[in-house]
């Protein structure tokens, strides 16, 4: 299991972006399947929107990675 931090560095980010960012997904269209297979939760709770926008403090995890959304 890995661990990212992700410093906030704008207003927000979309989940989809943030796994393609981070290489959890290959592409923004396989972390749009991922989430829409339900495999991805946002503090805790399964989240199934793409364009869920983080704005810094949610924890997400997905495919075996945790990462944490942090306004620097």
């Amino acid at each position: 299991m890995s661990e990212h931090v992700f410093p906030l560095n704008r207003e927000h980010v979309a989940l989809c972006d943030l796994l393609k960012l981070l290489a959890i997904a290959q592409s923004g269209g396989h972390a749009k399947t991922m989430i829409a297979d339900g495999v991805v939760t946002v503090d805790g709770e399964v989240e199934t929107r793409k364009k869920r926008k983080l704005v810094g403090g949610e924890v997400v995890r997905a495919a075996g990675a945790t990462i944490r959304v942090t306004r620097p």
